[in-house]
C-alpha cells in the first residue's frame, strides 16, 4: 500500500481512465485525491464520456481514504490541473501526481515515497519525475540524476514547492532581463526556445499548467530528481489529447523498466550534459541549431501556412 497520497486527474477519456486506474487499484494508496474536469460546450460527447469517467474513478475497492473534486463545467487544462493541485494541498504536505493518461510502473511509487521522504527538508529539490527521455544513457553511478527539467508525465512533489508555482508567471518580465536568467540558460538556442514560451505564457496564449511550473522552479532554482531509467509511460498521444496529439511519437507509450536497488548520488549537482540532451532531443532544440533550421525552415513555413488556413476555415465554418 503506498502511503504517500496521489492525486489523479482525469477528464474524458474513459478507455486511458481504466487503466491507468487499475494500476492504483493494483497499488492501493491510502489516499486518493480525484481531480476531474467537467464537459466542455463545444463538444456534446464530453457529457457522456465525463459521466463514464466519473463512475470508473468512484469504484475504489480499497481501504482508502477518497476525496472528489468534480468540475460541474469546464475549467480548461491549466486551471482544471493547477486548482486540483491546489486543493490537495490543503490537505497533504507532499502527493504524487498522475494524469488519466500515465501510466505507472510499481516502481515509480516506490521511487517516489522515497525520495519525498529522503529530500523533504531539502529545498534545493523540488520535483521527483518518473519520467526518463536519455534513451538508454546512464547518467553518473546512482539510480537517479538532478535536473532543471522536471517532466509530468508522472511526477511528485511537495507543499513547500507548489507553493511558488504561479500560473501567470508575473516574475517573467523582470526575470528575462536578469543575469539570473542568462546564468540558469547560457545556450543561446535553449535561451530563446524558453523566451518564446515564456513569454506566450505571461501573455496567456498557452492553456498549459506545466509550462508555469517549469518557470516557477527555475526562477527559484529549484531541481527535479530524474530516474536512470523510465517508469512512466504516457498512453495519450492521440486526438484527445490536448499537447500531445502526434501518434507517432517517439515518445507515445514508451517501454517501462524495473528501478532495481535504489541508490543516491553521492551529491546534489545538475547534470548539464543530461539537460542538454533534453533539450536537444526531447524539446528538439538539434532542429533549431544551424544547418537543421535551414533545412527544416520550408517544411515549418508549410505547417505555419496550412494552420493559418485551417483556423480561417474553422472560423468561417
Amino acid at each position: 500500500m503506498i502511503q504517500t497520497a496521489v492525486v489523479y486527474i482525469v477528464f474524458n477519456r474513459p478507455e486511458h481512465t481504466k487503466k491507468s486506474f487499475a494500476v492504483l487499484r493494483e497499488q492501493k494508496p491510502s489516499k486518493l485525491f480525484i481531480v476531474a474536469d467537467g464537459p466542455r460546450k463545444t463538444n456534446p460527447k464530453d457529457i457522456e464520456l465525463c459521466k463514464k469517467v466519473k463512475d470508473i474513478v468512484q469504484k475504489v475497492e480499497w481501504p482508502c481514504e477518497v476525496h472528489y473534486n468534480f468540475a460541474n463545467s469546464n475549467m480548461g487544462l491549466k486551471k482544471r490541473v493547477s486548482s486540483g493541485i491546489n486543493w490537495a494541498f490543503d490537505h497533504v504536505e507532499r502527493a504524487i501526481v498522475l494524469e488519466d493518461d500515465c501510466i505507472a510502473h510499481p516502481d515509480f511509487f516506490y521511487f517516489c515515497d522515497s525520495l519525498l521522504e529522503y529530500y523533504s527538508e531539502n529545498n534545493n529539490i523540488s520535483v521527483i519525475t518518473g519520467n526518463n527521455f536519455q534513451k538508454n544513457q546512464w547518467r553518473g553511478d546512482a539510480s537517479y540524476y538532478f535536473s532543471k527539467y522536471n517532466h509530468c508525465w508522472g511526477w511528485a512533489t511537495w507543499k513547500r514547492a507548489w507553493k511558488h508555482y504561479q500560473g501567470t508567471i508575473p516574475f517573467w518580465p523582470e526575470w528575462r532581463n536578469s543575469d539570473i536568467w542568462q546564468k540558469q540558460t547560457p545556450d543561446k538556442v535553449e535561451q530563446n526556445f524558453w523566451k518564446v514560451i515564456f513569454e506566450r505564457v505571461y501573455k496567456g496564449q498557452i492553456d498549459s499548467w506545466a509550462y508555469p511550473w517549469i518557470a516557477s522552479i527555475w526562477y527559484h532554482k529549484g531541481l527535479t530528481v530524474t530516474p536512470n531509467m523510465n517508469l512512466v509511460s504516457n498512453i495519450g498521444f492521440d486526438e484527445g489529447s490536448t499537447h500531445t496529439s502526434k501518434k507517432n511519437s517517439e515518445f507515445s507509450k514508451m517501454p517501462t523498466t524495473k528501478l532495481g536497488v535504489l541508490k543516491h548520488p553521492k551529491k546534489i549537482q545538475r547534470n548539464i550534459e543530461a539537460d542538454l540532451w533534453t533539450f536537444n532531443y526531447h524539446f528538439g532544440g538539434k532542429n533549431l541549431r544551424f544547418p537543421n533550421n535551414l533545412i527544416l525552415f520550408p517544411y515549418r513555413l508549410l505547417g505555419y501556412v496550412v494552420r493559418s488556413i485551417a483556423k480561417i476555415y474553422k472560423k468561417i465554418l
